[in-house]
């Protein structure tokens, strides 16, 4: 069961666009796993590399980055997103960034 989910995480958070971000609680609704936020956090740490999910668009619900800000991984969550164009301010991502999913790509692209 958790690898069906695992997939199901990874599978939508492969649909966020470049330049956009979503949160892990707005992943975990996506993919059908209501109030399964940490899981979205734990499923990215599982992720096979050959998938190349784009782990650093998933921020915290407050569209700060998911990890503690001048920490290594923080850097390179932040560098990834400035490469797609995502400004950030206080190591958070302003609002016109976030992932709206319209009509099409709900019952077209995510599966669940």
């Amino acid at each position: 069961m958790q690898n069906q989910n695992y997939r199901r995480i990874w599978q939508t958070v492969l649909q966020i666009p470049s330049g956009k971000v979503a949160s892990y609680g707005q992943i975990a609704d996506l993919a059908g796993l209501p109030g399964r936020a940490r899981l979205v956090g734990k499923a990215l740490g599982y992720a096979p590399e050959e998938l190349a999910v784009p782990w650093y668009r998933v921020l915290r619900s407050d569209r700060s980055l998911a990890f503690t800000p001048g920490s290594a991984s923080a850097e390179e969550q932040r560098h990834r997103l400035l490469s797609e164009g995502v400004l950030l301010i206080n190591y958070r991502v302003q609002a016109q960034y976030l992932w709206q999913p319209d009509l099409a790509e709900l019952l077209f692209k995510l599966q669940y």
